[in-house]
């Protein structure tokens, strides 16, 4: 039992004393948790021996990243899913060391396998990203169980404001995974935003979640319309309560019962997009918590997701650019 209560940040879940809070939280879920690998070289040729100019690494997984971007933005947030091995217990100390800590819970469970990786190699010529991610490790059945223990008890504590289910899932986990915690949200009176893809978010879709935010390509697998507002509408007919649709150099489509809204940036901006979608995802939530109407969620979004595009890094963003294009984000109506 929670009492009303929140573990105070710092150290994991087990090792720390309850301390009252009357702040609201939002609860991010990463099942498959990463240690984010940042390498920025001169120039990306194939076949050749490539020097690294700078090396960062970041706790990582999408919703992990959405936990951090939240915490800079004045949330509270608990961050569960899974860590394992030296790979887990870097991210573990990589997360307790990040900026605004003090706002972060980490509530991850520990498993036997050891937590992925995902590289980043940035070519400083061209600006390029490419991605390399690891598959995540093997989730057993008793692994699972502590987890949806946990997760029920973080629903239940006073103060929760939104979940969101973030990124793909491990192996050994179901496709139907997210929509069983769709469900245990929704029952909980919990706010549930799904960010996934492929056949995991179509299930999910079935549970009903307040919001989905896929990107263009996710949507139109989802719903076999390419055209972003035809599908948006195809995906609340399956199931969704609102879709936040990421465009790209577009912006961002929302499709909800308040109405259809496009929000587009003030310029196209290189660089690493690693963690762009993860920063809209933090600002739809903190949008949500602080009952923001739907335009001023979108103008952040965007705006956000382009500062973490001028990061250096997965998973930061650029304050003073977020600062800057807040104010040039255009949001109009949409049919």
């Amino acid at each position: 039992m929670f009492n009303g209560c929140v573990k105070a940040a710092g150290r994991p879940w087990a090792d720390r004393p309850p301390v009252c809070q009357n702040h609201q939280v939002i609860i991010t879920v990463t099942l498959n948790t990463a240690l984010d690998v940042t390498y920025r070289v001169p120039s990306l040729v194939p076949h050749t021996t490539h020097r690294v100019l700078d090396v960062a690494e970041r706790p990582g997984g999408k919703g992990v990243n959405v936990a951090r971007v939240l915490a800079a933005l004045g949330h509270r947030t608990t961050v569960t899913g899974f860590a394992g091995g030296a790979t887990g217990q870097e991210l573990r100390r990589a997360l307790a060391a990040v900026p605004h800590a003090d706002l972060l819970t980490d509530a991850l469970v520990p498993i036997d396998g050891a937590t992925r990786r995902t590289v980043a190699v940035v070519a400083e010529d061209t600006g390029d990203t490419t991605m390399f991610n690891e598959p995540g490790p093997a989730v057993r059945p008793a692994e699972w169980s502590a987890f949806l223990d946990r997760y029920r008890a973080l629903l239940a504590a006073d103060g929760v404001r939104a979940v969101a289910l973030c990124g793909s899932l491990p192996p050994g986990l179901p496709v139907g995974t997210y929509a069983g915690l769709v469900r245990q949200a929704r029952a909980a009176g919990v706010y549930v935003l799904l960010d996934t893809g492929g056949e995991p978010l179509r299930r999910g879709l079935a549970a009903r979640p307040d919001l989905i935010k896929p990107n263009s390509a996710e949507l139109t697998g989802l719903t076999g319309f390419a055209e972003p507002a035809k599908a948006a509408h195809d995906a609340r007919r399956r199931g969704a309560r609102a879709v936040a649709a990421s465009l790209g150099p577009e912006g961002m489509l929302a499709v909800g019962e308040e109405g259809t809204w496009q929000a587009l940036p003030p310029e196209p901006l290189p660089g690493n997009p690693t963690g762009a979608g993860d920063s809209a995802v933090a600002a739809l939530l903190a949008g949500h918590a602080e009952r923001l109407p739907w335009p001023d969620r979108l103008a952040r979004a965007v705006a956000l997701s382009a500062a973490t595009v001028l990061a250096p890094a997965a998973g930061e963003y650029d304050r003073g650019a977020y600062a800057k294009l807040l104010p040039k984000v255009r949001v109009a109506a949409a049919g």
